[in-house]
């Protein structure tokens, strides 16, 4: 199956998230609102959509996501664990059925050992975080553009994994 592109992907989302009745809010780093500002496009995405900070600072990864400053210490802003809080606080902080935290390094150089195209994307049900590392080929706006769409393909591969919540079947028939 091809990838879709952004807007079909955002379609595709918010088609699967108003099917299960559910919301996602977004803690963005490197992306720096994209993820929401692509969801955002979709007709209706008001209805799925509850909001997101751009947390681009790393000190605002405390105060706006409420990413534990020990663990930004421990860890740095371009890690596993701290795209897995971004994906928990905003979860939580915005009141969504999901949690995207987006971090990452998008060039052109650099960042505390990490190359460009390194992305750390997480997602979060409350229940359940998984963090997926990322290789992301091209340019700053091409880095960029693929976390989003990588956010919201995998986002939509997650709602599919799970069946949705009183209704019979596997998520709806909605497939990665």
């Amino acid at each position: 199956m091809s990838t879709p592109d952004p807007a079909e992907a955002a379609q595709q989302l918010h088609e699967a998230l108003v099917a299960r009745g559910e919301t996602v809010a977004a803690a963005e780093s490197l992306t720096a609102g994209l993820f929401c500002a692509t969801l955002a496009a979709v007709p209706g995405a008001s209805a799925t959509l509850r909001g997101g900070v751009v947390v681009y600072a790393t000190d605002l990864k405390t105060t706006l996501a409420g990413v534990a400053p020990a663990l930004l210490a421990a860890s740095g802003p371009v890690s596993e664990p701290t795209a897995a809080a971004l994906a928990e606080g905003i979860r939580s902080r915005c009141a969504a059925t999901w949690g995207v935290g987006l971090t990452g390094v998008a060039g052109p150089d650099p960042v505390d050992g990490h190359a460009p195209g390194r992305v750390y994307l997480g997602l979060s049900d409350g229940l359940v975080t998984v963090v997926h590392e990322l290789d992301l080929p091209g340019d700053r706006a091409a880095v960029r553009a693929g976390a989003v769409q990588e956010a919201m393909v995998r986002l939509r591969g997650r709602l599919a994994e799970h069946a949705i919540p009183g209704k019979p079947g596997d998520g709806g028939g909605v497939t990665p």
